[in-house]
């Protein structure tokens, strides 16, 4: 039998990440891996032959069938350079970006920290990405690609842009990413691009989502929400996007909060600034799914994302009225099999999508 640890059986990836990734700074341990993920392809197909999800878990959502519900945020892919290999893993949606009209660095490196302890991340990367026109012919390119993934695009705020200009803003990059997208995410909810959460505000969001609504056409548009918001900001998002007759929400993005953490404060207070997200955003995050789904129609797309590991988190989530689920950080913890784990266990545990 295999070596195992509290968290499972100790493979391959596990004991590399322990030895050796670990001690790498996380974001190049990023670079490194998002190398060989772009390199896939280029097998021919034998990865996804191994990792593709089983036929019984598609789900039909936002108009578009998918492979399977369980997907990739935003965030890992920023630059849509590597969408067919992340397919190739098993995900059934890649959702790329945050993606803003101008080109932007982000913020200063070290910007990215693991918190080992707790399975988490905190990050202020602050949307550092080539700009959504780069973006175009990458997105362009993975579409015409066989059993490519559902791609979705999520479009942010540039930083250069004053916050009274976000609307034009936001519209200039839906109206490039929307006819070659299959659905469009909405992003007013990073803690790491200055006065962007100000944008949740609902007499700010309405017209913000009005005009990116009509830039977008026939495009599925959603909208990403944070996880500290209270109860009643939430209801009025969910109240707003129905109206507005957007196709559904994205909760959540990273949290503020540093609470409940096992890594010692002050090594937390170390990292500085940033969205945690990761294991501790899980409870939140699953509150905030059953809020939105107690309150919106039947047929609104929920998609949840923060603190989903393993299959039985997907299945909660979908269970609690998830449409769709996302992960990222567990990538880190999980290794490039990670999509391919969740998608086997749905498949053992029976889940098919209710008629």
């Amino acid at each position: 039998m295999p070596e195992t640890t509290e968290r499972g059986p100790l493979t391959p990836y596990k004991l590399l990440f322990s030895t050796v990734l670990k001690r790498m700074d996380p974001e190049q341990a990023h670079h490194l891996a998002f190398a060989v993920i772009r390199a896939l392809p280029a097998l021919g197909g034998i990865v996804h032959r191994f990792c593709r999800p089983h036929a019984s878990l598609r789900v039909k959502a936002l108009g578009l069938e998918f492979p399977s519900p369980f997907g990739l945020a935003a965030g890992f892919d920023k630059n849509a350079a590597g969408i067919a290999g992340l397919g190739e893993l098993g995900y059934g949606h890649v959702e790329v970006g945050t993606v803003t009209r101008h080109a932007q660095d982000g913020n200063p490196k070290p910007r990215m920290f693991r918190l080992v302890e707790d399975r988490g991340l905190i990050n202020r990367m602050g949307f550092n990405n080539g700009g959504s026109a780069a973006a175009v012919p990458r997105i362009e390119r993975a579409r015409l690609r066989r059993n490519r993934p559902i791609i979705g695009a999520n479009i942010g705020k540039s930083r250069i842009t004053e916050v009274e200009d976000a609307t034009a803003d936001y519209v200039w990059s839906a109206e490039r990413l929307a006819p070659i997208s299959d659905y469009l995410a909405v992003n007013v909810s990073s803690p790491n691009t200055p006065g962007l959460r100000g944008l949740q505000e609902l007499e700010l969001l309405e017209p913000l989502l009005a005009s990116v609504k009509a830039a977008a056409g026939e495009t599925p548009l959603l909208v990403k929400i944070a996880p500290d918001m209270g109860d009643e900001q939430i209801d009025g998002i969910v109240a707003l996007a129905v109206r507005l007759g957007l196709d559904g929400i994205i909760a959540t993005n990273t949290t503020i909060s540093r609470e409940g953490l096992s890594t010692p404060a002050d090594r937390v207070s170390d990292m500085g600034a940033g969205g945690l997200s990761g294991a501790p955003l899980k409870a939140r995050s699953l509150e905030v799914l059953r809020r939105i789904r107690a309150t919106a129609p039947a047929e609104f797309c929920v998609i949840s994302v923060g603190g989903v590991t393993t299959a039985g988190d997907v299945l909660e989530r979908l269970e609690a009225g998830a449409t769709l689920v996302q992960g990222f950080t567990a990538f880190i913890y999980e290794g490039p099999l990670w999509a391919r784990q969740i998608n086997r266990g749905l498949r053992k545990a029976g889940w098919r999508q209710a008629a």
